[in-house]
């Protein structure tokens, strides 16, 4: 009987280790398992396919039945049509707010069906990107680094149907994205992409005169005017809160009060402020500044140093 025992705890012992080291050498080598919240992973999605079609509801519906237990998160679906700069910038601005291996998929594509790359990016913060190579992931990348990046061409990454040549959110990112989340190992995606696609993207200028920058969005549905010009830049020029400033808007001048929020002007009154994401802004109190006074993107702004004449035309 006791050798009986000690032969079944023997077998038992074999099999315990033989099935941990199954389950380890079974783990996804390069996976986005990070991202995780209570074992769900973390998919964040941005289109600028707008919520009049069924377009974001088929694209979800092909993420839930790849990795049925993630989390899928929206941006927005509102980026302005084939505005990639914009995408770009939303994606910047949202990425920071999500842990390692959150897997982002984008599609602002006016290239869909071209020789332009369907990619999946890692960034040195270990998040991922999966969009179409056109510089999207720009301004993340000079930001968090590149780690590395790969073209997206197994097919078993993508949907097992046919590739429409107008719609890779459903049949490639989709299904890409949910691969990832599921814990798919991302070298097997396809070959290494040596140089990405990137935008050239408009910087403001500081000079011994003052700061010239450019309209670059409105924060929509309040007509703000967004500008590239950084608060800590707009400090350098000597204002306080409470000057009024002259500043030229698509070079022709414009009086506004610097203030801390939108309360410290009279309903309906222009002001200039820091925004949340710490850029120049100019917006109306309770109103929309785009509408009252004609002004979108893309524009210029310049502003001078205090005691400054405003530039001669």
């Amino acid at each position: 009987m006791t050798s009986r025992y000690r032969l079944f705890l023997s077998f038992l012992f074999t099999t315990i280790l033989f099935a941990a080291a199954c389950s380890k050498s079974s783990a996804p080598g390069d996976s986005a398992t990070a991202g995780k919240s209570g074992g769900r992973a973390t998919i964040v999605f941005m289109t600028d396919f707008g919520t009049a079609n069924d377009a974001v509801a088929i694209c979800r519906a092909v993420m839930i039945g790849i990795a049925p237990d993630s989390r899928i998160m929206d941006i927005t679906h509102q980026v302005t049509p084939f505005r990639i700069e914009e995408g770009a910038r939303f994606l910047e601005a949202v990425s920071p707010y999500y842990p390692a291996g959150t897997v982002f998929v984008t599609v602002v594509d006016p290239g869909v069906g071209t020789s332009r790359k369907a990619i999946i990016v890692k960034t040195k913060k270990a998040q991922y990107f999966v969009l179409p190579d056109n510089g999207l992931v720009t301004p993340v990348i000079e930001r968090d680094g590149l780690d590395s990046a790969r073209e997206i061409t197994n097919p078993s990454w993508m949907i097992q149907a046919a590739i429409s040549s107008t719609f890779h959110g459903r049949d490639i990112f989709s299904p890409a994205a949910a691969h990832l989340a599921a814990g798919w190992d991302f070298s097997m995606v396809g070959p290494v992409v040596p140089q990405l696609v990137r935008l050239t993207l408009k910087t403001s200028t500081t000079t011994d005169k003052g700061v010239d920058g450019n309209i670059i969005a409105l924060d929509d549905p309040f007509g703000s005017l967004v500008t590239d010009i950084p608060g800590e830049e707009f400090k350098k020029l000597g204002y306080n809160l409470g000057d009024k400033l002259r500043i030229e808007l698509n070079k022709k001048p414009v009086t506004v009060p610097y203030v801390k929020t939108f309360m410290d002007v009279p309903v309906g009154d222009v002001l200039l402020f820091i925004d949340s994401r710490g850029r120049v802004s100019i917006a109306v109190n309770q109103g929309n500044y785009s509408r009252k006074f004609g002004v979108e993107p893309p524009g210029t702004i310049s502003i001078s140093r205090k005691g400054s004449p405003i530039k001669d035309k």
